[in-house]
């Protein structure tokens, strides 16, 4: 009896240990070790909208869609801006040919300025030999000749002022052919921007966009689902934080089929927004008079790359998928 009775006992005693040990397991492990059911699978977003707006005239893709950078997407109504583009290049047109006469009226503005310098230095001379030949020629002849001198250098500086001018005229002139060029590049480039393209290698996704809409200019009109640069956040316990660190590998599985998939740590926000702390109207804090003494430890966002190698060919991947983070810290 005593020898059965020490053996109740001792299996008493293991099956006692065994338990404690296996609590102890289970609260190590849900306490302190670093893992949280709370992750999300994102991925860049790219959100497309046209440069110019119109009537939407075609969509080249249908939802759910792979497309290639550059892929055509949907079209503006191309019709207005082809005019502008016709407009321009007459206007172009139209402003070489007045940089063309502006040209012209500068050598006619020199070549006369030149002639009246001319004239104006020979009557000058004149005046000057018949000032030196008094007494043989009249006082009169020679006053002539100081006027007709005069009235040489005007038109001298008239000319000169006409040529300024012409030069004025033709710089305003090749300022305005600039800008007739500059007028029309931009309106090749809003008859370019008409098509709009995918910006990224990806997939289309909630398309919601119909021939006849109407799209603004800088209204996103389509998602695309970016295939590269997929990541996981997970939002563990502010409790765990001090053993995750930045390279730490990572055991992500999805709820999707069980798959798993392996990552690292790239990163731990510092920062999330407290809803508990906000500003009163004279910019002081305003803090609550109750305090709840029960306290719910914060959960901070961690950021888990996903390692392309471990992502099977077959597996399909959906931003906003749940997934469960193991992470193992690294020794030491």
């Amino acid at each position: 009896m005593k020898t059965a009775s020490l053996i109740r006992g001792g299996v008493t005693s293991v099956v006692v240990l065994l338990a404690a040990v296996l609590a102890y397991v289970v609260w190590h492990q849900y306490m302190l070790t670093p893992w949280t059911r709370d992750a999300r699978l994102r991925a860049e977003v790219v959100r497309l909208a046209p440069d110019v707006s119109g009537l939407v005239t075609e969509v080249a893709v249908h939802d759910n869609q792979l497309v290639e950078k550059g892929d055509l997407l949907f079209v503006i109504d191309r019709d207005r801006y082809a005019l502008a583009v016709a407009k321009a290049e007459a206007d172009l047109q139209a402003a070489e040919a007045a940089a063309r006469a502006a040209g012209a009226s500068i050598s006619a503005a020199s070549a006369g300025a030149n002639a009246s310098q001319a004239e104006y230095r020979m009557r000058q001379e004149q005046a000057q030999r018949r000032a030196q030949l008094d007494g043989i020629v009249s006082r009169e002849s020679q006053a002539d000749a100081r006027a007709v001198a005069q009235a040489a250098q005007a038109s001298w500086k008239q000319a000169q002022a006409s040529a300024h001018a012409a030069s004025a005229g033709s710089q305003q002139a090749l300022a305005a052919l600039q800008q007739a060029r500059v007028t029309l590049q931009q309106a090749q480039l809003e008859l370019a921007r008409t098509e709009v393209r995918a910006s990224a290698d990806g997939t289309i996704t909630n398309l919601d966009v119909r021939v006849g809409d109407y799209a603004a200019a800088g209204q996103a009109r389509m998602a695309l689902v970016a295939s590269e640069g997929m990541w996981v956040y997970g939002y563990f316990e502010e409790t765990k934080l001090p053993r995750i660190h930045r390279g730490d590998t990572v055991d992500i599985r999805l709820m999707a089929g069980g798959l798993h998939l392996q990552g690292k740590v790239e990163g731990i926000a510092t920062g999330v927004a407290d809803a508990a702390g906000p500003t009163g109207s004279n910019l002081l804090a305003e803090v609550e008079p109750t305090f709840n003494w029960v306290r719910l430890a914060q959960r901070v966002p961690v950021r888990v790359s996903i390692d392309p190698a471990s992502v099977p060919a077959d597996a399909v991947l959906s931003a906003g998928m749940s997934a469960t983070l193991v992470i193992k810290p690294k020794a030491g």
